[in-house]
């Protein structure tokens, strides 16, 4: 296998290169650069031959450099904050003082005393931005917590994203950037990668209060970031400075600030609430004055949450008290020396305590207990780091750091009772138990890297390399005895489980075991180098290039999935039209891949067991428990029979990655020193994708088993030649074409056929127009016209609510994605974003964020097909004849996204701030009301036309909603700061 070729990664797909419509915006709030990731630059022009130094009063941190013959100068790897910079030529101060804001990943532009008057560029009053960054080909929003203060928003890093254009909410909790799945983002926290490996949804959590600034990088950024192919969260925690501080900060979100959540047809939420208190104190300053500085800060905790299920027949009563902890040391050895420490825990534990309701709908306390169920989540945290700046043009960052998310799922009776749903009736659950599965997971990351800066001339160059350990330790079972019991209709064609069910039978009762237990680990790693050459004053080249390895290994520690040499080429350019940075035309094509969850080793790669087990259905016992007839067919264990597989005849031993190609062309424009505009066109293009296809035909036999490959392309596994039952030699299956055998109606083979190729195209139009913060008022507004269609809405799909990273079911057989192609879940035609704030006078402000959007594309899934006896998902609904053999039915087809779509949102945020100086303290009361319009539209509905195993039965729950809008709450912020 080591020798095989990759068939397709080695080369850009020359047709992406040609498509890239619009132009493209940077707000003054969104200053990219070339910068490392956890801090910025400042550069510009002064005298030449001077010296600049640049102090940070707050530290006593300072640095000098020398400024070049042409009269320009750089000063790399700025910790983020306020500096004060001076100018010397021949030992003689020149000009005055200058402060200057240096933000997270971006470069501070800044003309000094004696710079050219040809150079010189647009000088800024305020205090929120600075000229253009004009060094920069990324696109990426910066928001401080001086912003976050200001505004309604809530107290976590996806909302803060969701401020920045082209971003929106998306289902399993997480957020789409550029028409992308949630499961292809990545968060980082001072260079400390803490996004969800398991099955990249997630990150671990920390209060905004622990942070001081983030960058939201939604496209073109640096090869010194990968493994996503949708957007980046990256952030710095607060610092300490010489001067001590403390302070306590409350955050109270009681349930009688909620307004009442509202019923839907197959819903009750009006009991659902909750009551939230944090109580966050922290401390801050100098160990050694100058020198070592901390900051740490812990956050108490109770939160108690209420609901009940859809159908009213259980209540769930739950509470959780872990606090949170967090501390960041900086020493500075000397001004060229620096080490940084950082840890965290969000630990926590949530108890939920379950009741039964009588069926007149009394809810009569404990009475009814039946359960508790026990959720634990986070871990802990750390990363150390060492800056070195060797030169004035030359410097290191290397850091090492651990990232730790616990998941565990129990609950009081997972020895002693059996998980029972009747699924002609819903979803409800029966018997003592609701708890569906018993999980044990650790994941942990082991993270090291190192990154250099090494400007040479007219060229920045920049380097580095960063590796990942990526380990998931897992346990799953089900509870009770360890089978799951689903009670199902039987469908119109009297078939289960691929066999007639006796005469007169209306249900079955499906059994199913699953168990999985083991160590897994992946290993990513990438080197990276990057060039940006200053051509000329006004124009910037910029060129990287990152080599990508991932390797995921099965539950005996043995390679299975091993992808390398991919290459991803990054080119961009900044055109600074006027030479004063106050208006540039820039751009960037380049290439992205994204790893394989952990999620898919578990699943594929470890001792998995899911036996399913088909029986009429005789009713229940006393119990609840379905009494089993007849068995219906074979004992199906084609996802896993208990050992670790020989992965070689389930895996394609030549795989590619899942890529995505990336054009971005714009222009930005700063009007005055408060306001700027800018436009910019998006051209996205994922090319491939890694899904699990059941493969039904290998070109020599009849076979039955899932193959993890990209669909549409060629797999090579290892198969069965002649047909013995036992695998033999490596088989090239090219499934474009072949793949699935197709039978006549006398169940006589008659051929094959493959899968259509997976595609995603994202465009976009962005506008942003922005006033700058200047302790009076500011503004941005934003609008994105988007378009994302195709057939592959990436690693997860949300049109049916198939959260495993990588197993979407999509691509399970040719018929589920045929003919397929139309607007995706993620689509948003229209996004309209505004934020701002305003000072009334010194004690008084109001905050305000506004974010509408259209809704998302519904699709009508049907049952079967025209083409086999297939019956699963697919885009043809039957319409006649439906109890006839396949041949004689009449199927209509019903493209994606074809059903409509669902109505606009509107989210309306507001606030009122009340500040008083007590002297020696600050004090802070802050209200925010979320949703003020209480407004609960669906933004999710059931998509299923037809019943699964049920051609031609209509779905009664088609188009029910099952998401909605959160009601309208209240949250108080009391802070006092000394």
């Amino acid at each position: 296998m080591s020798g095989m070729k990759s068939k397709k990664n080695n080369a850009m797909h020359r047709t992406s290169l040609w498509l890239a419509l619009g132009m493209a915006l940077t707000a003054p709030i969104a200053l990219p650069a070339f910068a490392q990731n956890t801090a910025g630059a400042l550069a510009g022009h002064a005298a030449a031959g001077a010296t600049v130094t640049v102090t940070n009063p707050a530290t006593g941190f300072s640095r000098t450099v020398a400024v070049d013959a042409d009269g320009s100068y750089r000063i790399a790897s700025l910790p983020v904050g306020t500096y004060t910079v001076t100018v010397q030529q021949n030992g003689q101060a020149i000009g005055s003082p200058v402060t200057v804001n240096v933000s997270l990943g971006t470069t501070t532009t800044r003309d000094l005393a004696g710079a050219s008057a040809e150079l010189q560029t647009v000088q800024v009053q305020g205090t929120s931005i600075s000229p253009i960054d004009v060094s920069s080909t990324e696109s990426a929003t910066n928001i401080t917590a001086d912003q976050i203060q200001r505004l309604p928003l809530q107290r976590d890093a996806l909302s803060v994203a969701q401020l920045a254009p082209g971003v929106v909410k998306g289902e399993f909790g997480g957020v789409s950037f550029g028409g992308s799945s949630v499961a292809e983002n990545a968060v980082y926290i001072n260079g400390l990668n803490v996004t969800d490996f398991y099955n990249r949804v997630g990150n671990s959590a920390v209060p905004d209060a622990f942070y001081q600034e983030f960058q939201v990088k939604t496209g073109g950024y640096s090869v010194e970031f990968g493994r996503t192919t949708g957007g980046v969260i990256n952030a710095v925690t607060k610092s300490g400075t010489n001067e001590f501080q403390y302070g306590a900060e409350l955050v109270w979100e009681p349930d009688w600030l909620q307004f009442t959540q509202k019923n839907k047809p197959g819903r009750v939420a009006q009991f659902d609430d909750y009551d939230s208190a944090k109580l966050n104190l922290y401390a801050s300053g100098a160990l050694i004055q100058d020198r070592l500085f901390f900051f740490g800060m812990y956050e108490g905790r109770d939160f108690e949450p209420r609901s009940s299920d859809n159908e009213y027949e259980n209540f769930f009563d739950g509470r959780s008290n872990s606090g949170f902890w967090g501390t960041k040391l900086d020493w500075r050895i000397t001004d060229d020396h620096i080490l940084e420490f950082l840890a965290f825990s969000d630990s926590d534990k949530l108890t939920t305590d379950q009741y039964g309701i009588d069926p007149g709908g009394d809810f009569n306390g404990s009475r009814n207990y039946e359960n508790t169920t026990f959720n634990e989540t986070g871990g802990d945290n750390w990363a150390l780091t060492y800056n070195g700046f060797f030169t004035d043009k030359f410097s290191m960052r290397a850091m090492y750091g651990e990232n730790q998310r616990t998941t565990d799922i129990h609950s009081l009776t997972d020895d002693t009772c059996d998980l029972v749903q009747d699924r002609r009736v819903g979803s409800s659950f029966l018997g003592c138990t609701s708890n569906t599965a018993v999980v044990s997971r650790e994941d942990d990351r082991e993270q090291y890297r190192l990154d250099f800066e090494w400007q040479l001339g007219s060229h920045l160059l920049r380097f580095g390399y960063d590796h990942e350990n990526n380990t998931s330790g897992y346990n799953q079972r089900y509870p009770g005895g360890g089978a799951r019991y689903e009670v199902f209709n039987v469908g119109g064609s009297g078939i289960v489980n691929g066999t007639p069910v006796p005469p007169g039978t209306t249900a079955y009762v499906r059994t199913r075991e699953v168990r999985n237990e083991g160590t897994f680990e992946t290993v990513n790693s990438a080197y990276y180098i990057e060039d940006n050459w200053q051509v000329s004053d006004r124009f910037l080249l910029n060129f990287g290039l990152r080599n990508e390895e991932f390797d995921n290994k099965n539950g005996q520690g043995e390679s299975y999935i091993k992808m390398d040499s991919m290459w991803a080429p990054r080119l961009g350019f900044s055109w600074d039209l006027n030479g004063d940075s106050s208006m540039k035309v820039y751009g960037n094509v380049g290439r992205y891949f994204l790893p394989v969850a952990n999620v898919i080793n578990i699943k594929q790669a470890g001792p998995f067991l899911d036996r399913r087990t088909f029986y009429v259905f005789n009713g229940f016992d006393a119990g609840n428990i379905p009494i089993l007839g007849p068995q219906i067919g074979p004992v199906d264990v084609s996802q896993g029979d208990g050992t670790v597989p020989d992965v070689r005849g389930e895996v394609d031993a030549d795989m590619d990655s899942v890529y995505q190609d990336e054009m971005i062309l714009g222009f930005q424009q700063q009007l005055d020193p408060s306001w700027s505009w800018g436009v910019r066109g998006i051209y996205r293009k994922l090319h491939n994708a890694i899904d699990d296809m059941e493969i039904t035909y290998n070109g020599f036999c009849e076979v039955d088993f899932f193959a993890m490959a990209n669909p549409g392309e060629v797999a090579t596994v290892y198969g069965d030649t002649d047909c013995d039952g036992v695998n033999d030699n490596w088989i090239n299956i090219d499934t474009a074409t072949t793949g699935w055998a197709l039978y006549d109606v006398d169940g006589n083979f008659v051929g094959t056929t493959g899968w259509q190729k997976p595609k995603r195209d994202y465009r976009a139009l962005e506008f942003v127009l922005d006033r700058a913060w200047d302790n009076k008022w500011s503004l941005n507004a934003s609008y994105t016209l988007a378009f994302s269609e195709g057939n592959a809405e990436g690693p997860v799909n949300s049109d049916t609510d198939f959260a495993d990273s990588g197993r979407t079911e999509a691509f399970d057989n040719p018929w589920v994605n045929f003919d397929g192609e139309g607007y995706l879940p993620n689509d948003r035609r229209h996004q309209i974003k505004l934020h701002g704030a305003y000072a009334i006078n010194d004690a008084w402000e109001i905050g305000a964020a506004f974010d509408a959007r259209s809704g998302r594309p519904i699709s009508a899934f049907g049952a079967g097909n025209p083409f086999d006896e297939t019956e699963f998902r697919s885009f043809f609904i039957c319409t006649a004849n439906c109890d006839l053999p396949n041949d004689q039915r009449t199927y209509t087809h019903i493209g994606r996204g074809d059903w409509g779509r669902l109505p606009w949102t509107y989210d309306l945020g507001a606030s009122i701030t009340y500040k008083h100086d007590f002297g020696g303290a600050d004090l802070r009361v802050k209200f925010s009301l979320f949703n003020v319009f209480n407004m609960q539209r669906v933004t999710e509905v059931n998509e299923d036309l037809e019943l699964e195993d049920g051609i031609g039965t209509p779905n009664e729950f088609f188009l029910q909603g099952t998401d909605y809008q959160s009601r309208a709450y209240g949250q108080l912020q009391v802070s006092l700061d000394f």
